[in-house]
């Protein structure tokens, strides 16, 4: 299993590659990073030292790739962040590239904009971009709960509004749709929902709801999610496989008290989660 990753980087802590790339590569993948920024920690941080990295320069590594000829044995873009619309297209860029290589080439898209506790968080310009380029484009998609009304414009109060939205995002373009971060009326006060669809079918994995609240889990799970949907052939299975994983890895960093997702001291989350929660159809 190959899988081109187009994500941020930073030194200290857990986000965008630095969530992904561990995850995927300790479940069997090998994994080609494309960092779209070097940063010495996450923007949440406050102050963060590093730099963007020119989006002719990601044409450039996706290029250099490409020319190795591999691209055909490549099984998946993933890409989450986009910093800089030049970026996005710098993506799309390679989901082309992909896709002439390799027809039956996944792209799973985490189409990241914002979340409830600090709404829109993005530049100006890219909540458009990822509605109306990224979505198209995407074979799955993975927004949390706040990002599935932006892109759908559509109310997400109950659990058949939820399915509407998704269904709205699946005819313009993506397959699968993992949705994260999911409470609706319907959610106990002590849980968390995820909701997988794949066609018509729609999936529910209801986890205990942890108190914390760490950068990265978002780019871990839209990882362990494609891994699992490539291996499995099913959105159902790659629910229950990556849902209980960042279940578990989420209970180990809460145990340990630490401010960054504990992906490396929770790694056997990973393979074999402690705690297996199996989704339910609705």
């Amino acid at each position: 299993m190959n899988i081109l990753s187009i994500q941020s980087w930073v030194s200290y802590g857990h986000v965008g590659n630095a969530a992904a790339v561990f995850p995927m590569q300790r479940l069997g993948a090998e994994v080609w990073a494309v960092n779209t920024v070097q940063f010495s920690n996450h923007t949440g941080y406050g102050a963060w030292r590093g730099s963007v990295t020119p989006p002719e320069t990601i044409r450039e590594l996706v290029l250099g790739i490409e020319e190795r000829g591999v691209l055909p044995r490549c099984d998946a873009l993933l890409s989450g962040y986009l910093g800089d619309p030049l970026v996005a297209e710098a993506v799309l860029d390679a989901r082309s590239r992909l896709a002439a290589a390799n027809r039956h080439a996944l792209y799973c898209a985490d189409p990241v904009i914002g979340d409830e506790d600090r709404g829109i968080y993005v530049r100006p310009g890219i909540a458009e971009l990822m509605r109306e380029r990224i979505v198209p484009a995407a074979d799955i998609l993975t927004p949390n709960l706040f990002e599935l009304r932006h892109l759908t414009g559509l109310p997400c109060g109950t659990l058949t509004e939820v399915k509407a939205a998704v269904a709205s995002l699946q005819a313009r373009g993506p397959r699968r749709v993992l949705v994260t971060s999911l409470r609706t009326e319907e959610t106990p006060a002590d849980a968390l929902d995820m909701l997988a669809a794949e066609g018509e079918s729609f999936y529910r994995l209801r986890a205990p709801l942890l108190p914390i609240a760490v950068n990265g889990a978002g780019d871990a799970v839209a990882a362990l999610f494609l891994v699992h949907c490539l291996k499995t052939g099913s959105a159902a299975a790659a629910l229950g496989a990556a849902g209980s994983a960042v279940f578990g890895v989420l209970k180990r960093t809460h145990e340990l008290g630490q401010g960054e997702i504990a992906l490396i001291a929770a790694q056997e989350e990973l393979v074999q989660p402690g705690t297996v929660f199996r989704p339910e159809s609705v």
